[in-house]
């Protein structure tokens, strides 16, 4: 169904946040559309909490202005806006049962017949049969669809999501993950959400803004940020990415043909980002599981037109439903190969001397100026 429409946007307008000589977000100009699920992603300290908290109302903006739908909220209290927020700690009243918790906000605006939308609301979360529980009888997972259920039964315009899973062990946080993308679909409310995994954005949100040091590196859907990363923080922060020092070589068409560590590689000229000037620096990106591996007595059987790159297996490790490959290149000192366990090559085992191969649709160009290790290791960090 389409609509116009705008009554659930947020926009923001040059909102920034400084404390002291800190500054904790640049100004920054953002709209999430109404009714989408919407992802700020980044590591700790890289300000995308902030930047929920003043949608929220619990931080006031150094500069610029918060709308949500037409209304200018930037200097109302938080409980004036028509939105609610969900925190990693629960925050559930713990000597009120899970249906009581759900009514709270309704009793407190003074209405009596809670009953029909309590129920409607524990249902929408799947938590019709606890109703009675206290909140020490549930499980985490349950706990967070309380306080979800809690935050929307006031049909906020917005709802704010800060880490809400964080507190949730893997398994139940992939569950979880599923339960939210499911509820917002149904209930079509605008969500934000707050969160330092990668898996966890790319799951649940239509929309990503990928955050880095208070400014957004680059903003997308999951699939267009991975396939198509314009910086090499968001190549290394969002999945894993095979980074190349090239010198380009010549134009040919619609590609570029370029130099790297003795041999050629192509490069589709609509997927890079960086100036292509003849003899200009370029970092060539491939990602692990784009690569094709083969032994190096089956070179021949490569077909033509593939970019190709020589080299030794370092390492290997058995992860299932893929082996992960390390090889030591000429053109780069680590490549990462992921190869899913269909056939295995026994040859394939460290010290082997192989070819990688890809499709030279699947590579994409970074601009050399920039760090070519950025993201690497706050994507490692946040992963510990």
């Amino acid at each position: 169904m389409m609509t116009t429409e705008t009554s659930g946007d947020v926009r923001l307008t040059g909102i920034s946040k400084t404390y002291g000589s800190f500054t904790a977000v640049h100004p920054l100009d953002l709209t999430v559309p109404q009714g989408s699920f919407f992802a700020l992603l980044g590591a700790s300290g890289c300000g995308k909490t902030t930047t929920l908290r003043m949608i929220a109302g619990l931080e006031e903006p150094s500069s610029g202005t918060v709308y949500l739908g037409d209304q200018e909220v930037t200097h109302l209290p938080p409980y004036k806006r028509p939105v609610n927020t969900v925190f990693q700690s629960y925050a559930l009243f713990p000597h009120l049962d899970i249906f009581e918790n759900v009514a709270f906000g309704l009793r407190r605006r003074g209405i009596k017949s809670v009953k029909k939308q309590v129920e409607e609301m524990l249902d929408l979360v799947q938590l019709g049969e606890q109703a009675r529980k206290k909140p020490h009888q549930l499980s985490g997972g349950q706990q967070q669809r309380v306080a979800v259920a809690r935050a929307l039964i006031n049909h906020p315009k917005v709802l704010l999501l800060d880490e809400p899973l964080g507190a949730l062990d893997l398994k139940l946080r992939r569950q979880m993950q599923l339960e939210l993308k499911r509820i917002q679909t149904e209930v079509g409310i605008t969500f934000v959400h707050v969160t330092h995994d990668q898996e966890e954005a790319m799951t649940m949100a239509d929309t990503v803004a990928v955050m880095n040091a208070g400014r957004v590196e680059q903003l997308g859907s999951p699939a267009d940020l991975y396939e198509n990363p314009q910086t090499t923080f968001v190549a290394n922060f969002l999945g894993t990415s095979n980074l190349i020092e090239a010198e380009v070589d010549a134009k040919s068409g619609a590609e570029i043909v370029l130099k790297a560590g003795g041999g050629r590689l192509v490069l589709p000229e609509a997927r890079c980002s960086a100036p292509t000037a003849t003899g200009g620096k370029v970092l060539v990106g491939v990602r692990p599981e784009k690569i094709s591996l083969v032994h190096a007595d089956e070179a021949d059987a490569i077909p033509d037109g593939r970019n190709r790159v020589t080299g030794r297996i370092a390492q290997s490790s058995f992860i299932g439903v893929s082996t992960q490959y390390v090889i030591d290149s000429p053109v780069c000192p680590e490549f990462e190969v992921y190869v899913q366990n269909i056939d295995r090559d026994s040859r394939l085992a460290p010290g082997a001397e192989v070819v990688l191969h890809w499709n030279p649709e699947h590579t994409f160009g970074l601009d050399a100026a920039q760090d070519i290790d950025a993201g690497v290791e706050t994507a490692e960090e946040e992963a510990a």
